[in-house]
């Protein structure tokens, strides 16, 4: 049996007042539930500030 490491990269839209951590773990926690995956992660967050001109 293999094992593989996937890594990706979720580019999210919040309010200002939610955490960014809470988020991510709540992705990890449906992704474990939704696929039966061994185990998730979030090992790393970057928060930048989102204009309107961007998108």
């Amino acid at each position: 049996m293999q094992r593989t490491n996937v890594f990706l990269k979720i580019v999210l839209q919040h309010e200002d007042e939610e955490r960014p951590q809470k988020l991510a773990e709540e992705i990890c926690r449906r992704i474990e539930k939704l696929y039966g995956v061994r185990s998730t992660d979030v090992s790393s967050l970057v928060t930048e500030r989102w204009t309107t001109e961007e998108g």
